[in-house]
């Protein structure tokens, strides 16, 4: 793909992705009628540099810090959760193509906008050959698939002696199938169909075991030293995961602040809305509950970003906390949109009232497994309680 005129320099990124905030606000009707990010939105992101936060430097890309990662995400959430998620994935697998071996990452990198989508579920399976693997079968929610250059396609390798083995495969995308198939109530403009592999050949070069990446370990020599990637992945989908629970509670609370002077409450004898007392009480919650949730992301995200300056390991409790956080987080913005949706009259039931698709974006993202705040909690509890995590993805 040609690369875009987009700066060189991160440097006022978040500025740039605000600025695009009336675009990706006015264009989130349409991405959930097309099931989709829109061109447009795709080709302002470009120009912004958004889909460079995780490519390496030595392919012109900016390596974010944590902090700008997680305020460009909610900036983009505050305008269409849609947008934002499929930012978020993209920015994931970017991160996750950069552990690659180098001569992967210099086919997949060839300028510093390539877009990479991935999954995690192992649904095709891998047959090793002399050289590489064929993979077969259909994986679903590949986010952002019809707008990605390259895609990392789990698959587990059977075996007979134990456990499958799995691998993420990179494939290009025009080696895969994309199955029309997402119909859904919340997120629908991410655009995660299935995707399907029939017979396609990945070099030996192409494959990432999942099981040593776990574990700190990945096979890129160019990147094998540099602290940045060397921050843990599974954490690093929280600090992109989270702020897009953030930037849709804070649209929902500013939509609601402003549709509070337009509105009565209907049977009452309240002709404008903004002076019930009971409508008082139901922003200062959504309010507060927004609130400690950016304290909770704060938090995380601060000390990600720190250890990735020290170098200094991450402990099974601070791994599970970080995890709750993220769930927690996503779950107290969940509580802050329903109350005000809940708030906001039958007349927000309207397709061109935002809030309804706030909510259903929200409800969406708090199913995702690795944001899920009652699977978080549970993690986190087993960990308090002295026993093992219960998982591996931590």
């Amino acid at each position: 793909m040609a690369d875009s005129s987009a700066p060189r320099s991160d440097a006022d990124l978040v500025a740039r992705v605000r600025a695009l905030r009336p675009l990706v606000r006015d264009h989130a009707p349409r991405a959930e009628q097309q099931r989709r990010v829109t061109d447009e939105v795709v080709a302002a992101l470009t120009e912004a540099g958004v889909y460079r936060m995780n490519v390496p430097r030595r392919y012109g890309g900016y390596q974010s810090g944590v902090r700008t990662q997680a305020d460009v995400l909610a900036e983009l959430a505050t305008g269409c959760g849609s947008t934002a998620f499929t930012a978020a994935i993209q920015a994931g697998c970017a991160f996750i193509a950069s552990l690659f071996p180098d001569e992967a990452q210099d086919e997949i990198f060839t300028g510093p906008d390539v877009r990479v989508g991935g999954t995690l579920i192992p649904d095709a399976t891998a047959v090793a050959t002399d050289d590489g693997y064929v993979v077969n079968g259909t994986s679903g929610f590949a986010t952002g698939c019809r707008h990605a250059d390259w895609h990392l396609l789990t698959a587990r390798v059977e075996s007979a002696d134990g456990p499958p083995e799995v691998l993420w495969t990179a494939v290009p995308m025009a080696e895969l199938e994309i199955l029309d198939d997402w119909r859904v109530c919340g997120l629908a403009g991410s655009g995660s169909n299935s995707v399907v592999a029939r017979d396609v050949v990945v070099p030996a070069h192409r494959v990432l075991p999942v099981g040593p990446l776990l574990a700190g370990e990945f096979p890129s020599k160019a990147n094998a030293d540099d602290p940045f990637y060397r921050m843990p992945v599974l954490l690093l989908f929280c600090v992109w995961t989270a702020p897009n629970a953030l930037g849709l509670a804070r649209s929902a609370l500013a939509e609601f602040r402003a549709r509070i002077h337009r509105r009565g409450i209907t049977y009452t004898f309240h002709t404008r809305q903004h002076e019930a007392g009971v409508t008082h009480l139901q922003a200062a919650e959504a309010a507060m509950k927004l609130s400690c949730a950016e304290l909770l992301t704060d938090e995380f995200v601060t000390l990600i970003a720190s250890r990735a300056t020290t170098g200094e390991p991450y402990t099974l409790e601070e791994r599970a906390r970080i995890r709750a956080q993220a769930g927690y987080a996503t779950r107290l913005c969940k509580e802050a949109v329903d109350l005000l949706a809940s708030a906001s009259g039958a007349s927000s039931l309207h397709l061109d009232v935002p809030i309804q698709r706030t909510t259903r974006d929200l409800h969406a993202l708090t199913l995702h497994s690795f944001v899920n705040p009652t699977t978080n909690l549970e993690l986190y509890g087993r960990v308090l309680s002295g026993l093992d995590a219960g998982t591996p993805f931590i």
